[in-house]
Order: structure tokens, then sequence, then C-alpha cells
């Protein structure tokens, strides 16, 4: 029996087929992207690398230390709550804007030592 503990997600395999039907490509070829990706991603965290995993339209996941901190796009917080609702939370939750970034600063720059591995 699998034993499942509270706020944790249950994780599902990568549906390759309906992947690559969305995105015009054979099932392998995404497989294989998915899975070089991975790899490299793996090896880089092992090697102590910073990585930061852009996310289109959402903002930067960045994972630095062993501490993973998430930026959002300003644009991308705004759609979700209104401007006047995130300005209003940003005056209340001034830790909220260290959360924000903008989609021209390198994400380099929001890194310790500058240099990082980027996964568009």
């Amino acid at each position: 029996s699998r034993v499942v503990f509270p706020g944790y997600k249950v994780l599902e395999p990568v549906k390759y087929a309906k992947v690559a039907t969305d995105a015009h490509v054979s099932w392998r070829k995404v497989e294989g992207c998915i899975l070089g990706t991975t790899s490299l991603l793996s090896h880089c965290l092992g090697k102590g690398e910073i990585v930061a995993l852009v996310l289109r339209d959402v903002g930067v996941l960045l994972i630095e230390d062993r501490r993973v901190r998430m930026r959002f796009y300003y644009d991308f917080l705004e759609g979700l709550s209104g401007k006047t609702n995130l300005g209003m939370a940003a005056f209340t939750v001034p830790q909220l804007l260290d959360m924000v970034v903008s989609r021209m600063v390198p994400v380099a720059s929001l890194t310790r030592t500058g240099r990082v591995i980027i996964f568009p």
C-alpha cells in the first residue's frame, strides 16, 4: 500500500503522447527532450551549479545554494490579482516586492555570483 502525506501531491507520469500532439511533434522527440532536460538539470544540481528555470509569462524559479526561490513577473501577478489589489498587497506586505522581477532584468543578476545556467 502507498503512504500519502498531507499536503504532498502524488506525481503522475508525463503524458508524452498528449504533449506530442499539442506540440505537433513525435512522442519520441518529447520523451527525449524531457529526459535530456531533467538529466542535465540533475547533473547541474549535483555539481552545485546555480540553476534558473525561466517559466514563460510567469517568472523565474532560481535554485542556488540549496535554496529555491520563485520570482514572478509583475504583469503575471497583476493579471492574477488586478493592478489595484497588487498595489494594496505590496503596501500591506512589503516582502511581496522581493518576489517580483522585471522581464528586463538579466537572470544572472538575481544570483549571488552572477553565474547561472538558464533553462528556458
